[in-house]
């Protein structure tokens, strides 16, 4: 069999390099969570310029969403993975409230059920991975099972796992996600990774809103408070995951969650300014069918 020309961990295609952004966690191992902003930069513009960048933005993706259905060869994967209140809801909402619905899929994961667990890892995301055309969002995804599973080792005793579970499951995880979505990506999904990065201080005064405002009380999981008490080991989990997993075909952006308008702002930016670097574009009509056209406009008319 002849030597393969590629490196495994490289793509085939030289399309799929990272957008340069200012929060786009960098491949060389050097990202750090607790030096990553929660806060906009100074520089950043006001709320009501915010909200009108993002309505620009969501206006570019709907056009954008239309070509990239009717050109039918890539697929659009968001990912998008936080804390306990940092905005995925919203963001999610935001940004894609002007979207077709026919074009676009999302899809919540939370804890695996008894099936799912006679999976592997990997599987109940990929049944719903998009199809060519559409945009598929993972409100949370495979990569619970490096965070919230390294929180909590103990969860990996119900996972039917061979025994003994090796002491390098998660630089095992780790290589699966990566070969997982360089075939993605070889096979035509973009891919796009959000950590919307709050801090602990915002994440208690919205947790405390939840239980001031009645209307948010359904919002509210005493869970919520536990799981707080393991910021410093979500902090780990998260820096080691996105160090180990940001690639210039599924790259990660650590965005600032703090400030609402912003966060939104920014993801909408990226994901529209992505879409246009692959030059999507409705399908070309050839000349023999348009000399068709002049005889079909006759019968219909």
């Amino acid at each position: 069999m002849p030597a393969l020309k590629h490196s495994l961990l490289q793509p085939r295609l030289g399309m799929f390099e990272a957008l340069p952004h200012p929060y786009l966690v960098p491949t060389d191992n050097s990202f750090r969570a607790h030096l990553a902003p929660t806060d906009p930069p100074e520089s950043a513009p006001a709320k009501k310029l915010c909200e009108k960048r993002l309505k620009k933005s969501v206006k570019n993706l709907d056009e954008l969403q239309r070509k990239f259905y009717a050109h039918d060869q890539y697929s659009l994967l968001l990912v998008f993975q936080a804390m306990d209140a940092a905005g995925k809801d919203g963001t999610i909402r935001a940004v894609m409230q002007g979207i077709n619905p026919a074009g676009c899929q999302v899809f919540s994961f939370k804890q695996p059920s008894h099936h799912e667990l006679d999976h592997d890892f990997l599987w109940r995301t990929t049944c719903r991975l998009p199809e060519r055309g559409r945009i598929g969002i993972f409100n949370r995804s495979y990569y619970e099972e490096v965070l919230v599973v390294r929180v909590h080792p103990e969860y990996l005793n119900t996972q039917k796992l061979p025994l003994p579970i090796s002491p390098n499951v998660w630089e095992e995880r780790y290589e699966s996600i990566r070969h997982h979505e360089l075939h993605l990506a070889n096979n035509g999904t973009i891919i796009l990774k959000f950590w919307l990065h709050v801090s602990k201080e915002e994440q208690g005064r919205r947790l405390l809103s939840r239980l001031k405002e009645p209307e948010k009380h359904w919002k509210f999981s005493q869970q919520d408070l536990e799981e707080r008490k393991l910021w410093t080991h979500y902090m780990r989990a998260y820096e080691d995951a996105l160090n180990a997993t940001s690639r210039p075909w599924a790259p990660w952006y650590a965005i600032p969650a703090d400030n609402k308008p912003f966060m939104r702002m920014t993801v909408a930016e990226i994901i529209t300014k992505s879409l246009k670097k692959r030059n999507v574009h409705y399908p070309t009509v050839s000349k023999a069918q348009q000399q068709n056209f002049a005889k079909f406009r006759k019968q219909l008319e």
